[in-house]
């Protein structure tokens, strides 16, 4: 199941969270089709200022940053890149849009593959 955890400014998702969830839902569905709406999940963590440092100091304004979950047969697929690429510019447009343009270019994504049973829902492993 695709897996968004997005971290961000507290009050960057301040008042936005909804609209972020619902944008971020949409930009999984627009590559992988309307059935990946009812299992696409995220989950957004916000840090007061002073908690995310960079370069070993307290980051003033840094981007959101998504590690985002998905099944590691992803990856082998011929169509790899066009998946990878069509997920990694809807979330960042997703992002943008809700929060402000200010941050796209800042957005980092990170994908990461769960093998075939390495996932469970409710005590049961999920297989692809």
């Amino acid at each position: 199941m695709p897996h968004l955890l997005v971290h961000a400014l507290e009050n960057d998702l301040d008042g936005r969270e909804a609209d972020l969830i619902a944008a971020l839902t949409e930009a999984v569905v627009a590559v992988y089709g309307d059935w990946a709406r009812d299992i696409a999940v995220v989950q957004l963590l916000g840090y007061p200022a002073g908690r995310w440092g960079i370069g070993g100091k307290p980051a003033e304004a840094p981007a959101p940053r998504v590690t985002f979950g998905i099944r590691d047969g992803v990856f082998s697929r011929p169509e790899a890149a066009d998946i990878l690429g069509g997920l990694a510019a809807g979330v960042t447009d997703a992002i943008a849009t809700v929060i402000g343009e200010h941050v796209r270019a800042g957005v980092t994504i990170e994908f990461v593959g769960a093998p075939d049973g390495r996932t469970a829902v409710a005590g049961t492993l999920v297989e692809s």
